[in-house]
């Protein structure tokens, strides 16, 4: 259990230290990403990015 948790925390931390590298590539602003403000704050549902990154995980893990 510890091992899962250990590797949802360093997945975490790398796509957190990414994101700003992914955004300027365009991810997180495709078609089906939806963002919105509200309250003052701006929150984002980036449904077609997760789906491109799971997708290229799987390819990656098939791979090796």
């Amino acid at each position: 259990m510890i091992k899962w948790l250990l590797t949802l925390l360093l997945a975490l931390i790398a796509l957190g230290l990414l994101t700003p590298w992914l955004r300027r590539h365009g991810l997180g602003r495709l078609p089906g990403d939806l963002q919105w403000h509200w309250r003052g704050r701006q929150w984002q549902l980036p449904i077609t990015s997760t789906l491109l990154l799971s997708a290229a995980a799987t390819l990656l893990g098939q791979l090796f």
